[in-house]
């Protein structure tokens, strides 16, 4: 019967936030408010001795099912929207121009990342050797050693090879997990061959652009029907991370959750740096991206971000399509500020004293910010974002791998923090590409449906 009315009182929720969505002309209002429902029921819920475990089912269909539909249309957005733009490019050229740009800012945030990851450690005085780990950490740690195998043999020449698709089914089923950027591969070339069709034949060229331009616009009709379900996914994201969050383990490992959420704010001020040098009102931008930024902190998944980070770079700052496709695009896998930047930094500096290795050591600390420069751009031929950049890291630098799960229990909450990270950073990737390039782009890249992300 308990369950029964929780279950009716999230239902009801759902419908007083429906009803209160279908009168507000901003979704983000809407987005903002589920948030804070979210909270106060999971807060409510915290407090009383209810099965959480028969309850949550109930909220993971529609917190799960928002981060799936995210998922299946990250592919075919990314897919035809380079597609598109680049149809429309009047040099193939520019590709590689903003391929470089935009993945270079990324590879250079995540050595700053892992700079202040470093030395935010070391001021905090963060040292492995003073948790005690339990049951659960020693299962995580074997768990990430036994994962290590994944990584043993990973080159660079590998890697990049890795990023060429062998199979267009493949690619869009996703069957590795570099099949995101394969997927900007096979949509790139595609369109260098739109262009090379229209410029031999303006004729046929006229009817595949016009071919993609219906494709495009009914992939856009979806995109906006399920960015429309936002608030009711934060919503249900929410209620699962309060319920879920272990209070004991927050309160013994308070210090090295405060640090790294520490430096990962100070990334975030990075960023807005970075945005004010492009001309940029860094507290506007940050005002647009507020809804991207959001569900990034609740979802704690970057490729189910995609949709929402092209949507707002395109309609709320302006930047041309093909650049916020490919920034979008690399941001999840490349370069990760927060995963690959900070969180493997702050592991190496912990586990440093325990080694006799001087944390402050500039060498070291030099070592630590090039592997994981290194690292951020290996993760892609891996997946698993922070556990296999960590691996990569501690490896690399010699260092016990099992002692990179003492911290399971504060995880996801620095995980949510650290993907909103790598998000913005992956958006500040698009504004610099943006800047240096946008006046390049044919001015079509910039027409789109809005979806109303304000």
């Amino acid at each position: 019967m308990l369950l029964l009315v929780l279950v009716v009182i999230f239902i009801a929720l759902l419908y007083g936030l429906w009803r209160y969505h279908r009168q507000s002309d901003s979704l983000s209002r809407s987005v903002f408010l589920g948030l804070f429902l979210g909270v106060v029921y999971g807060l409510v819920l915290s407090t009383l001795n209810v099965d959480i475990e028969s309850f949550l089912p109930w909220v993971n269909i529609v917190g799960n099912g928002y981060v799936n539909l995210l998922k299946m249309i990250a592919m075919p957005l990314v897919f035809v929207s380079i597609l598109a733009a680049i149809a429309r490019l009047e040099k193939a050229s520019m590709i590689g121009s903003m391929s470089f740009w935009i993945i270079s800012t990324l590879l250079i945030t995540t050595g700053i990342a892992a700079l202040d990851g470093a030395v935010i450690a070391n001021l905090f005085h963060l040292d492995a050797s003073s948790i005690v780990a339990g049951e659960m950490e020693v299962a995580r740690g074997q768990s990430i050693i036994e994962r290590s195998g994944d990584v043993a043999d990973l080159t660079i020449p590998g890697l990049i090879l890795s990023f060429i698709p062998t199979s267009m089914g493949g690619t869009f089923a996703e069957l590795a997990s570099t099949s995101m950027i394969s997927a900007v591969v096979v949509a790139s070339l595609m369109g260098i061959a739109a262009l090379t069709v229209n410029k031999n034949d303006p004729e046929k060229g006229a009817i595949i652009l016009k071919g993609i331009d219906v494709v495009q616009s009914w992939v856009m009709a979806l995109v906006r029907f399920i960015i429309r379900l936002t608030p009711y996914g934060i919503l249900a994201l929410m209620i699962k991370v309060i319920v879920t969050t272990d209070a004991d383990a927050i309160w013994q490992l308070a210090k090295f959750l405060v640090a790294s959420y520490v430096a990962l704010f100070i990334m975030l001020i990075v960023h807005a740096f970075i945005i004010m040098l492009t001309g940029r009102s860094p507290i506007e931008h940050f005002k647009k991206i507020a809804p991207v930024l959001t569900f990034a902190f609740t979802s704690r998944s970057s490729a189910a971000t995609i949709p929402l980070s092209i949507d707002a770079q395109v309609n709320k700052l302006g930047i041309a399509k093909p650049i916020a496709n490919f920034s979008a695009s690399f941001g999840s896998t490349i370069g990760q500020n927060g995963c690959a930047g900070v969180y493997p930094a702050m592991l190496a500096m912990m586990i440093a004293p325990t080694m006799g290795i001087d944390p402050w050591s500039i060498g070291f600390i030099a070592s630590v910010v090039g592997v994981s420069m290194i690292a951020s751009f290996g993760v892609a031929g891996v997946g698993g974002g922070a556990t296999f950049a960590a691996i990569i890291v501690l490896s690399t630098l010699g260092m016990p791998l099992e002692l990179a799960g003492l911290l399971i229990s504060i995880e996801p909450l620095i995980d949510m923090m650290r993907t909103l990270v790598n998000v913005s950073g992956s958006i500040t990737s698009g504004v610099v590409g943006n800047k240096i390039l946008g006046d390049k782009v044919h001015p079509e890249s910039f027409q789109d449906g809005s979806t109303q992300l304000s």
